[in-house]
């Protein structure tokens, strides 16, 4: 009989990370292949209109909808993907289908630049419009094909951060403590005696802590020194909003001393 501790260890030596495929297996898959189909009719019907007319043009639909995966048929993909931006301009929803056709490996090159100009252009528009999924997906995109190390550093930071809350929030969600309430004595103690968390690092002392101050200090200085670093602030921000309900926005909640605070608005 095996022991559940033997079957811990047979299940972690069955699990592993496994390396992504090259460009070369992803150009004669044929699932990718499929993907692809109809892509270079997509691509031209998005040169038709200029950013401006495409800021311009609301997309019209009953109500906003938001896919769970994709469909394999690409038209069928983006058809769906619309009904995410009901009500939002079409150079939202071109911005949403130039990553669809990078990641589905169609003319990579070409498209990218397009992304990559569309970002530089417009970057303040796309800031203020996109939701934190695409931020987060405009950001992937960089990190995979930007020949900008600095800016593919840069923004790694934020998919981290985001995928960490996203993390965190679906643990509290499986755990059933999405509406635990902050325990007063602990919240007392954690002023007064050092919380050991693991290998060494220490909780934080909630409502007084200084750690998010100065990292908030070290990544402006960051953000500062690139034109796209916009992009890392505005998602750092956007954790911080009370309706955000991360943990970040929740210890904002409990912060009380002025001078340590990390967020701007």
């Amino acid at each position: 009989m095996v022991s559940s501790c033997e079957a811990n260890s047979l299940v972690e030596g069955a699990l592993a990370l496994k390396t992504p495929k090259s460009k070369l297996a992803n150009l004669f898959s044929l699932n990718q292949h499929r993907k692809r189909l109809g892509a270079a009719n997509v691509a031209n019907h998005l040169d038709q209109l200029s950013w401006d007319e495409m800021r311009a043009q609301v997309i019209d639909g009953d109500s906003l909808e938001y896919t769970y995966g994709s469909d394999k048929n690409l038209k069928t993909h983006l058809d769906n993907l619309k009904r995410e931006f009901v009500g939002h301009s079409e150079l939202e929803y071109y911005h949403a289908t130039l990553i669809v056709l990078i990641r589905r490996g169609f003319q990579v090159d070409k498209e990218f630049n397009k992304f990559e100009q569309l970002w530089y252009q417009q970057k303040e528009f796309l800031v203020n419009t996109l939701n934190t999924r695409w931020l987060i997906s405009a950001c992937d995109t960089f990190i995979d094909h930007s020949n900008d190390d600095y800016l593919k550093s840069l923004l790694m930071n934020a998919v981290i951060l985001v995928n960490t809350i996203k993390m965190q929030e679906s643990e509290r969600y499986l755990t059933a403590t999405e509406n635990a309430i902050s325990n007063a004595s602990r919240h007392s103690s954690l002023q007064n005696e050092r919380l050991a968390l693991f290998d060494g690092v220490a909780g934080f002392a909630v409502g007084t802590d200084d750690t998010l101050r100065n990292m908030r200090w070290r990544l402006d200085k960051l953000a500062q020194a690139h034109p796209l670093g916009i992009l890392l602030i505005e998602i750092f921000e956007r954790v911080q909003k009370p309706n955000a309900d991360t943990v970040y926005s929740r210890f904002r909640n409990l912060h009380t001393r002025d001078k340590t605070a990390w967020w701007t608005e």
